[in-house]
């Protein structure tokens, strides 16, 4: 099984008329996406290769009763655009933009939790694909297959590096997901963790972190205590030292807070097999799933 996607789930690209909305949506309508919709203020009535674009997802909702929004708005516009999907009646969704202000994100996310009932990936992240179902965001889906291993990471490229050494071995996934490395993301590791216990179909699970802020330590506590499958992990940023950000607006340690060693050790003693290489994910799998 998968979770959040599946051949089920109707999309609505917000920003299908530009270059990268219309680059990713087309390729994942080719994957077997359901891509039902497209919004762009004042294009309403046109499309974009056959797929009918609206002024707003109300609209697109109403029509086509999409329940998924997939976000390719420019920075400055994309809270306002997170919460037009929210409002319009997405149950998912997924936000690609990178660069938004962490002021505007923690204020979506507010609302988004007060006053809405949907859930938000990203933003700043890949998006997320169920092998053989559905693909939303801008994820390669020419690495995966289908299983049943969930993959969740913080991190686009190492979420690609994870899936490929899996496949490389043969082991398929059921959803793969990026959660984003902004300061303040929507779907947290325990929002997704929780997912892949719950779904009878997921054997095991890769979970790829960073350095900066506390959400491997507290996934390494829901693991501890809810999460009997095989958990294998990587945490990038060992070598970055203290105060320097790496990558992700996220990833930056502050003394002894966020520190690689310190997320390592949290999910060792919950009794995950932390890897020191992205390479070695799917050999710790392998070992896990045929123990």
């Amino acid at each position: 099984m998968s979770i959040l996607i599946d051949e089920n789930s109707k999309v609505v690209v917000q920003g299908l008329t530009g270059r990268e909305g219309q680059f990713h949506a087309l390729r994942n309508r080719d994957y077997g996406t359901n891509i039902v919709a497209g919004t762009r203020p004042g294009k309403g009535g046109e499309n974009v290769d056959g797929i009918p674009i609206f002024d707003d997802v109300e609209k697109a909702v109403k029509k086509t009763n999409a329940n998924v929004a997939l976000t390719f708005v420019p920075p400055a516009f994309a809270k306002d655009a997170v919460l037009e999907a929210a409002f319009g009646g997405c149950e998912l969704i997924v936000c690609i933009t990178e660069g938004i202000p962490a002021k505007d994100e923690a204020e979506m996310y507010d609302i988004l939790k007060k006053e809405t009932k949907a859930s938000l990936l990203g933003p700043n992240c890949p998006g997320l694909i169920s092998p053989g179902k559905a693909n939303v965001g801008i994820m390669p889906h020419e690495i995966t297959m289908p299983g049943n291993i969930g993959v969740v990471s913080r991190s686009g490229t190492l979420t690609y590096q994870a899936v490929y050494e899996l496949t490389n071995l043969n082991i398929g996934q059921s959803t793969c997901i990026g959660i984003g490395g902004d300061p303040v993301p929507g779907m947290s590791f325990i929002d997704v963790i929780e997912k892949f216990q719950a779904d009878s179909e997921t054997e095991g699970i890769v979970m790829i972190g960073e350095i900066g802020g506390t959400a491997e330590e507290e996934a390494a506590d829901f693991i501890k205590q809810y999460v009997t499958k095989p958990v294998v992990s990587y945490i990038a940023g060992v070598t970055a030292p203290p105060g320097k950000k790496m990558g992700h607006a996220g990833a930056i340690v502050s003394g002894n807070k966020g520190t690689a060693e310190a997320k390592i050790k949290a999910l060792t003693d919950a009794g995950a097999e932390v890897v020191r290489t992205p390479t070695e994910v799917g050999e710790a799998m392998k070992g896990a799933i045929n123990g």
